[in-house]
């Protein structure tokens, strides 16, 4: 029998399928059981770890535990993310695109409307999105552990609230995303990319006063959607005033 002990370092604590969440973790096991296998068996999803220590050496998740051994593992973050090698000094060496279950629409949306490459269809199946994650390079977002649980998935996290606009700050902060947000360049509705249309090509389709008060329009080159900075620009506006950070909120253009 083989018994060592694994120190999570908060926030993976919250995660842990235990009462004793802050004590060191006891596992016992026979034969051969990497590291990985193991922070898993206690309910963290590997794609939370962001560094594994045994004393002072680094170590991966193909590591075979050892009696004896007191592991460490910090969470994953911007500034620490070891394992995934999805971050370089704070910034990300892959494209920032993402791939979100299908219980995530609105924050789909959110991510869209900030401009950020978002692929979302409430048909997926797990296995579909787990596939298309790895066939395209994307984050894949869930809540669901047992999906980022899956040995193919290299590039996800977990979300841990359930409220939409808490969600959004917490990809734009666990995935550096600030300097990134691009207002209203993506179709909400499909993720394709807007562009500009002179109104006499779409004016057959606006409602009579949207013809009379708004001139500048885009559309979307997949669904065919029509934008136009309406009413809800204010709506907008006010919610991410109280979602976002002041610093970031003050830099952005809303018309």
């Amino acid at each position: 029998m083989t018994i060592a002990h694994i120190q999570f370092h908060e926030p993976l604590q919250e995660l842990l399928r235990t009462r004793n969440r802050t004590q060191l973790q006891r596992i016992e096991f026979k034969g051969s059981q990497t590291i990985k296998h193991l922070v898993e068996s206690l309910g963290i999803p590997h794609t939370e770890v962001g560094l594994l220590q045994v004393k002072d050496n680094t170590i991966g998740f193909g590591y075979l535990v050892k009696s004896g051994d007191i592991v460490r593992a910090y969470p994953a973050s911007a500034s620490l993310d070891n394992l995934s090698g999805m971050f370089n000094d704070g910034r990300m060496t892959i494209p920032a695109k993402f791939i979100l279950d299908n219980h995530l629409g609105k924050l789909a949306a959110d991510m869209r409307m900030l401009g950020i490459d978002t692929d979302y269809r409430n048909e997926y199946q797990d296995q579909e999105l787990a596939e298309t994650a790895i066939d395209q390079g994307r984050i894949l977002l869930t809540r669901d552990r047992q999906l980022l649980m899956r040995k193919t998935i290299r590039y996800g996290y977990l979300l841990r609230s359930l409220q939409p606009d808490e969600q959004l700050l917490e990809i734009l902060q666990r995935f550096n995303l600030f300097s990134g947000i691009n207002l209203f360049q993506r179709c909400m509705l499909c993720n394709h990319l807007l562009e500009p249309v002179e109104k006499k090509e779409i004016e057959h389709r606006l409602e009579p006063l949207t013809k009379i008060y708004f001139h500048d329009f885009h559309i979307c080159a997949g669904c065919q959607q029509i934008y136009w900075p309406g009413s809800h620009l204010e709506r907008i506006e006010k919610r991410l005033e109280k979602i976002l950070p002041l610093e970031i909120f003050a830099n952005l253009k809303f018309r």
